[in-house]
């Protein structure tokens, strides 16, 4: 299979994956960590400020891409601390506009480098 994948400046990878795949008119978005692409060290702060990062990240992915928050339709978030999740929610409803994507939330023992979120998102090319 080929795989069209799409590596942006604004995000950091910390395996050997790519930020993005393009499979036909679907763009599946790799979990970004609360990196700051910068410094490459996570973001120190609470979980709103690593929630605003992973944003930051993916949609420096998304704009890599050709793409918008207005193209995302699905989203999986997943969270070390679930009593997290009403401050995570305040930050994420900031980033899209209704209709909101589908989205996941799932609690999680840990994350890479002790990250207390990782968001990752599927978008579509095109308003189909």
């Amino acid at each position: 299979m080929l795989r069209k994948a799409y590596t942006a400046d604004g995000a950091v990878a910390i395996g050997p994956y790519s930020h993005a795949v393009e499979s036909g008119d679907l763009i599946y978005l790799s979990g970004q960590t609360p990196i700051d692409p910068t410094t490459g060290k996570l973001v120190t702060g609470d979980i709103m400020n690593q929630t605003e990062q992973c944003f930051k990240n993916l949609f420096n992915v998304l704009s890599d891409s050709g793409l918008t928050q207005a193209n995302v339709i699905k989203v999986n978030v997943f969270l070390t601390d679930m009593s997290h999740f009403g401050a995570m929610n305040s930050v994420y409803q900031t980033q899209f506009s209704s209709p909101y994507p589908a989205r996941t939330t799932i609690g999680v023992a840990s994350l890479p480098l002790g990250a207390k979120v990782e968001i990752e998102m599927i978008a579509r090319r095109g308003n189909h």
